[in-house]
């Protein structure tokens, strides 16, 4: 999955970039609030943590023209404003959380994975299909009872091509979820990535059927 993160702080944008791509997300990190806008315009993101001193344009202005433009992907405000007030019109200019800097990077990292396990109707930590059952904390994949060994790229994928059960995923979005603005993962890589997990998933009852011009579609298969 994939997160933009707006930070004028380098620090703090730093430690939290490190701290989200670590817990097996791709990251996108913007400094004012026109990038973030032109990049919310521009790019498909599934959550966004947003700062709200921003140079150049307020992080609440970013929030009510993202919302404006009917986006419903999560966002989670990080700011050093703790009045009451401040939190109402963040919440009330269309933000799912607030986080009050300093914060932990533990409880960040567990507030994005529950804003993102909400916005995609999962009540619980692990995703399912057939026998397959992949948690989302633990970034680990297994079989039934059986443990399914993969590298960081070959979870990222698995966990979107689970995240559209159902649903073709684009051989681009795979991609770009893939992938910052600051990493190279073409649509080639994709595809090895895909040959990868066929052969891992081979007699699972788990399979990923290729859909010609479309992309690929994980199912359980009889």
């Amino acid at each position: 999955m994939k997160i933009l993160l707006v930070e004028d702080d380098p620090t703090l944008g730093d430690a939290v970039m490190l701290a989200v791509r670590q817990a097996g997300f791709a990251v996108d990190w913007t400094r004012d609030g026109m990038q973030a806008d032109s990049a919310l315009n521009d790019y498909v993101y599934d959550a966004v943590l947003l700062d709200l001193g921003l140079p150049r344009r307020e992080g609440l202005d970013v929030l009510r023209r993202l919302r404006k433009r009917g986006a419903t992907l999560p966002v989670m405000i990080l700011t050093a404003r703790d009045s009451v007030e401040d939190r109402v019109r963040g919440l009330d200019a269309g933000a799912d959380d607030y986080l009050l800097k300093p914060f932990a990077l533990d409880e960040l990292l567990a507030r994005l994975r529950a804003l993102l396990r909400r916005a995609h109707g999962v009540a619980d930590t692990e995703m399912r299909l057939g026998r397959l059952c992949f948690d989302s904390v633990g970034r680990a994949a297994r079989i039934g009872d059986a443990p399914l060994v993969l590298s960081a790229r070959e979870t990222e994928v698995l966990e979107i091509l689970l995240s559209h059960a159902g649903r073709v995923a684009t051989k681009e979005a795979i991609a770009d979820r893939l992938t910052g603005w600051d990493e190279g993962v073409g649509e080639n890589a994709v595809e090895v990535y895909i040959h990868r997990l066929r052969r891992k998933l081979d007699g699972s009852g788990i399979a990923i059927r290729t859909l010609r011009g479309l992309g690929y579609m994980l199912e359980a298969t009889p």
